[in-house]
């Protein structure tokens, strides 16, 4: 019998029996279908058609291309114009490619700006990446990090780039991205912007928002597997003008002249750098079928009901245990919920012991993520009710929770 939810497509992943899995945001499940592409592509194209397979896999239109039709897939989920993402590398490489552009099309074009603005909110990653390109590069280049509620106030006439996630990781606090864009755009500055918690949890428009470039990776709601490639985007109108500070063969004109200066490609290709990892973009294309006619709307929509849901059932049985560390304002956050509590980490780990699966994130935060393909009204229902248990019981007290792993 057909579900009553109008996006839950829970059939299509490959989830334990019994389990109940808050943690898409960190690292999407297993869809189904997944496995088999994978050992096609291992036994039949790189078995039997061996180094033919550049041109002959993927049923016939090559593995070469992967990294295209991948971005042009991706792209339909995040508003973006054709040819203009390009899946491959890392988040973070693709934020170096995407700052290093921005960066010297403002040397070019405004020598006097020097900044790049980012939040306290934005993931550590991205953070690194900025300070270390800002030094590497000099010329008085330097990262300023602000407050998120004092980034609009601090886009000024000195800023070159600004540099933020859409969906803050740890609370979920989402940022207006076409008013900061705007507003970076009116004071002569290019906007940069992180997808990481946003592709695939609600919908997004590059083009609506004249985003400059945007990254994001492809583990989290995407579902592509732990460290699938990534994505970068270039808005059109700088696309052949941008020279990134990572380049390789495969951003050049013609990779296979083997020429030896570097010649960008045109648009979007040019930020491809090395040969694409076939097995793991592959397994990232198969993952997409389980977008295919899904209304990024309805997947919003459903997901701020079940947040919502959740939210007023743990505080109803939990007060005075928890305080929610997430915007009160369903419309203000991503599809992610938080709440503190100073034995975080321990309470995070007598859930999954239970068989709910959230993640905590340092100092205090206990973390749901509410992926609507794949969760059900019920099973956030049942949630709530461990986690309540496990706060009234105290299941959290035991020395076997407090142990610290390696990934937290």
């Amino acid at each position: 019998m057909p579900s009553a939810d109008p996006v839950l497509r829970k059939e299509l992943f490959d989830l334990p029996e019994g389990l109940i899995y808050l943690n898409g945001n960190s690292l999407g499940p297993l869809p189904r279908h997944v496995p088999e592409r994978l050992r096609r592509v291992v036994c039949d194209e790189w078995g039997k058609l061996l180094i033919r397979g550049w041109n002959l896999g993927c049923d016939g239109q090559g593995w070469v291309d992967l990294p295209a039709r991948l971005g042009a897939r991706i792209g339909r989920l995040i508003g973006a114009p054709e040819a203009a993402v390009v899946a491959g590398d890392s988040t973070t490489v693709n934020v170096v490619k995407a700052l290093s552009a921005a960066l010297e099309l403002q040397r070019a074009d405004a020598p006097g700006k020097l900044t790049v603005l980012s939040d306290s909110g934005n993931f550590p990653t991205d953070l690194y990446a900025a300070q270390e390109l800002c030094r590497a590069l000099g010329r008085g280049l330097r990262l300023k990090v602000v407050a998120p509620e004092e980034v609009a106030d601090a886009i000024d006439e000195g800023v070159a780039a600004l540099m933020l996630t859409e969906v803050d990781y740890r609370t979920g606090r989402r940022h207006d991205m076409a008013a900061l864009t705007a507003r970076a755009h009116q004071a002569g500055a290019l906007a940069i912007w992180d997808l990481a918690h946003s592709a695939g949890a609600m919908p997004v428009d590059l083009a609506g928002a004249d985003v400059d470039f945007a990254v994001g990776c492809g583990y989290k709601y995407l579902n592509g597997g732990p460290g699938a490639p990534a994505f970068i985007y270039a808005a059109p109108r700088l696309a052949d003008r941008i020279a990134p500070a990572v380049a390789g063969w495969m951003g050049h004109a013609a990779p296979f002249a083997f020429e030896p200066a570097y010649r960008p490609a045109p648009g979007a290709d040019r930020l491809r750098v090395g040969t694409p990892p076939i097995l793991s973009m592959v397994a990232l294309d198969a993952a997409l079928d389980v977008w295919e006619g899904v209304d990024l709307a309805a997947v919003r929509a459903r997901s701020l009901e079940l947040s919502e849901r959740f939210v007023a059932r743990v505080e109803a049985a939990c007060a005075g245990e928890l305080e929610l560390a997430s915007p009160r304002d369903p419309n203000a956050r991503g599809a992610q919920v938080s709440f503190r509590h100073p034995e975080g980490y321990a309470v995070m780990q007598a859930l999954i012991a239970q068989g709910v699966i959230g993640d905590f994130r340092a100092p205090d935060l206990i973390r749901f993520g509410f992926a609507p393909l794949y969760l059900s009204a019920e099973e956030v229902d049942a949630a709530a009710a461990i986690l309540a248990r496990t706060l009234e019981a105290r299941l959290w007290d035991d020395p076997r929770h407090r142990v610290r792993a390696k990934v937290t």
